[in-house]
């Protein structure tokens, strides 16, 4: 029987139902009281004069404050409620106390050491302060014994994981923000059926947000079927709830605990070309074998328990191997609960201690005053500073939104490139041929406050010069920007240009 609704829809209806209820209270209540209505608009005007003061004291980034006091001032009836639903970034204390036991509780598959980050202090101590900064703040040892290759379009990342799965004797973990059944998802998923046929534990989580128009209604139970544990993140977060903002966006696959990838790449077709949506897709991912693959089957195993609660002999998911060196690994992840900026502060360290040139790719560049000034302060200082976002965005109010900073960037010395085949989706940063980072983390407010997200920084490693190369070669496809390209634009479009800019957090 053909279904009245595609299934992706269903869940929106879902959704939106769920909204229209909360909508309808709201609604029901303003009219009940609608004969106290000065007084309840008072209320309301108190209450968002209230969050202005919170917002005001609080030490958020001020390019985050700024539209939510307009939008509290100029609509004092919503601008409180829309804060308190939205605005809030933080989880419960209680879920805070939870998530912050979790990751210690997996801590136990990480080394304790601190020998690497010594050895690297004798090598680069600039080097060495950014690892640093990631081993304190983000929890993440630095590791040698581990290989790295870089896959530079998400064909090869496809086939290599291919390879890889059909490896995998203990164990498989995949954790995705985007799953969509086609080319791509159902090589995977006839592999890992065939694996758990063959007595492999495998574990899928993906996002459910991210994947609400993407799968099937019957997917989790498909997946129990196959005998696959499934785990849909934050399933039960609606709209009127502050977790609704907190998002897995990260993109890991960890096999017996020896190899891991991760990297900018969903499992969806339009990721390895398969169906066109933006142009050609240009994405990357990194393929990690041995010791550091210790920390993404760590990050992994305490998100899941997020979800599932139950306890676990955790050690057993330690890897079994030990690669050459490979320069210096350190695996890292970012999430919103702790109140640190993880991503961001990474990026900017990066960035700031360049000697010679940083390269970016970016599908996003909706950045906020300390990055603009971090990286025009760096170009002015004579560094190289190179950005790479999509010449097709995948949403056209994004592509207005990255456009609304390039005049600032570029009259501050950063030479910015539009991707003319199509979409840029890979995360990455490049710089002075030892330092590479490439993981899932947006230049944007959403990415690098709101979500889950991870990344691999690496010195020294081998793939440091193709992912150097790979930006250099995709700039002969891209065009560069320059001022005059700008002075072309019409006042309306500017006018445009700076009303979304305003409200660039909030979306």
């Amino acid at each position: 029987m053909k279904k009245l609704f595609p299934s992706g829809w269903l869940r929106i209806l879902y959704l939106l139902v769920a909204f229209t209820i909360q909508l309808s209270v709201l609604v029901f209540l303003l009219s009940f009281f609608r004969s106290k209505f000065a007084y309840f608009q008072m209320a309301f005007t108190l209450l968002s004069l209230i969050v202005v003061i919170h917002i005001i004291k609080d030490d958020t980034n001020p390019s985050f404050k700024i539209p939510w006091i307009v939008l509290n001032l100029s609509l004092p009836l919503l601008g409180g409620l829309a804060y308190l639903f939205y605005g809030n970034v933080s989880f419960f204390s209680r879920e805070k106390k939870f998530v912050a036991e979790l990751k210690q509780r997996h801590r136990v598959l990480l080394p304790t050491s601190f020998d690497n980050l010594d050895e690297l202090s004798k090598i680069d101590r600039h080097a060495a302060k950014q690892s640093r900064y990631l081993a304190g703040h983000a929890h993440a040892p630095l590791y040698r014994g581990t290989s790295v290759k870089y896959l530079s379009i998400g064909e090869e990342f496809w086939h290599s994981l291919l390879e890889d799965l059909k490896s995998a004797e203990k164990f498989i973990f995949m954790e995705y923000f985007i799953i969509r059944p086609g080319k791509m998802w159902n090589a995977i998923e006839e592999i890992l059926a065939e694996k758990v046929a063959a007595g492999v534990e495998v574990r899928l989580m993906y996002d459910y947000f991210g994947s609400l128009l993407t799968l099937p209604a019957d997917f989790r139970a498909r997946m129990t079927s196959l005998g696959i544990d499934v785990v849909a993140f934050n399933r039960k977060a609606i709209f009127f709830d502050a977790r609704f903002n907190h998002r897995d966006h990260r993109k890991i696959t960890v096999i017996d605990g020896n190899i891991g990838y991760t990297g900018g790449i969903n499992l969806a077709d339009e990721y390895i070309n398969e169906e066109k949506r933006f142009g050609h897709w240009k994405d990357t991912a990194v393929r990690l074998e041995g010791d550091a693959v210790r920390s993404l089957s760590s990050q992994f195993l305490a998100l899941w328990s997020y979800e599932r609660t139950t306890p676990e002999e955790l050690l057993r998911f330690s890897p079994s191997i030990t690669k050459e060196d490979d320069g210096f690994i350190q695996p890292f992840d970012d999430e919103p609960m702790d109140g640190e900026r993880v991503g961001e502060t990474a990026y900017k360290n990066l960035i700031s201690r360049a000697v010679d040139y940083v390269y970016i790719m970016s599908p996003y560049l909706i950045i906020d005053n300390d990055i603009i000034r971090t990286m025009t302060e760096t170009a002015k200082s004579g560094v190289d500073v190179r950005i790479l976002v999509p010449g097709i965005p995948d949403k056209p109010y994004v592509g207005i939104l990255n456009r609304s900073y390039y005049k600032t960037l570029i009259e501050g010395g950063v030479r910015i490139f539009e991707y003319t085949p199509g979409f840029v989706h890979a995360k990455q940063f490049v710089s002075d041929d030892k330092i590479a980072l490439v993981g899932t983390i947006n230049l944007d407010y959403r990415s690098l406050v709101h979500h889950f997200e991870n990344g691999v920084w690496m010195y020294g490693s081998s793939s440091v010069l193709p992912i150097r190369d790979d930006f250099l070669k995709t700039l002969e496809v891209s065009e560069e920007i320059t001022l005059e390209n700008i002075r072309r634009r019409g006042l309306v479009y500017n006018v445009l240009l700076s009303v979304l800019r305003l409200f660039a957090p909030l979306m």
